[in-house]
């Protein structure tokens, strides 16, 4: 079983859109995924409400009523949205749980600033100097050509956790979240380019670099 938790204590990252997405990925490659979401708003399970019967199942847990205790051991892959303000004991407890990372980041001067204190945070950790537990950084929500656009690139090229892929802001998570799937379940005449954003991160996720020694 494989733990993958989404995490940016800064609200409004796109944690859940992230989460939900990667749930959508996994669904296709292995028999059973869960999609945890520890954020009361529960946007994650909203989501999977909406998920039509016709596409792989994924099971939804409230991780913020009843912790992990619901992941059958059967579980290949075990994705976890995290909520917003989540630092010391309730950071540890997901840490413990994780065997990769992913801290999705917004455009703006507060979003960076907030996850270079929390990558600080999280270097204080054994499991992460000891390099038990990967990390990775994506851009998440940006629009081209745009000078905040650039800062966030370099802000994140400077980062000693690898800057693995790049979403952009689109419709297509729109159109995907309101009908319970992920942009790789989008018809790819529609949704390719954004697909093709994805294709890193998931690179990364499937190879050594993201797993455990």
């Amino acid at each position: 079983m494989r733990h993958i938790l989404v995490i940016n204590p800064k609200g409004g990252s796109g944690k859940s859109t992230v989460a939900t997405n990667l749930a959508a990925h996994y669904s296709h490659k292995v028999d059973r995924v869960a999609l945890v979401d520890f954020d009361s708003q529960e946007s994650s399970l909203e989501w999977l409400e909406r998920r039509p019967e016709r596409y792989p199942e994924i099971v939804g847990l409230a991780g913020h009523k009843d912790g992990m205790r619901g992941v059958n051991r059967s579980t290949d892959v075990v994705i976890i949205d995290a909520p917003a303000r989540t630092h010391k004991t309730e950071l540890t407890d997901l840490i413990n749980r994780a065997e990769t990372i992913i801290i999705p980041v917004q455009p703006s001067p507060i979003d960076m600033d907030a996850t270079a204190k929390f990558i600080d945070e999280l270097s204080g950790y054994k499991k992460v100097s000891s390099k038990q537990l990967k990390i990775g950084l994506v851009a998440n929500r940006f629009k081209e050509n745009t000078l905040i656009w650039d800062r966030l690139d370099n802000f994140l090229e400077k980062q000693k956790p690898p800057y693995i892929a790049a979403f952009r802001e689109a419709q297509n998570y729109i159109r995907a979240y309101t009908r319970g799937l992920g942009v790789n379940e989008l018809p790819e005449y529609l949704a390719w380019p954004d697909q093709q954003q994805w294709d890193p991160l998931i690179t990364w996720l499937d190879s050594k670099r993201s797993q455990p020694k």
